[in-house]
């Protein structure tokens, strides 16, 4: 949505769609289960789209400082889980990674 309308109707959409945003760091608690690696590419594409919806907030949106704080914690996380010597997870999220931190589709 924040692509297609402007800000001012993006910004009351948001607060209608998703007032609050709960989310945290998702743990991955065993990095050699595939199934459960894929937890670790949320933390990911979480703050990417996070990145995605601040672009859009008015600087002066109150919700601008918790999500870029919770982007930030979820970058972390997500960057981190792509040290892992385990193919289960290192062969993939390296291109979440990418788009992350190359702000992919942002302008």
């Amino acid at each position: 949505m924040r692509r297609i309308l402007p800000q001012a109707e993006f910004t009351a959409w948001f607060d209608r769609f998703l007032p609050r945003v709960d989310l945290e760091p998702t743990r991955v608690s065993d990095v050699t289960d595939g199934k459960l690696y894929h937890l670790a590419g949320l933390n990911l594409s979480r703050s990417w789209m996070l990145n995605g919806i601040l672009s859009k907030l008015p600087p002066a949106d109150a919700r601008r400082q918790p999500l870029t704080a919770l982007s930030a914690r979820l970058r972390q996380a997500g960057l981190e889980s792509i040290k892992s010597e385990h193919y289960e997870g290192g062969h993939w999220l390296g291109s979440f990674a990418v788009y992350l931190v190359s702000a992919r589709g942002l302008r």
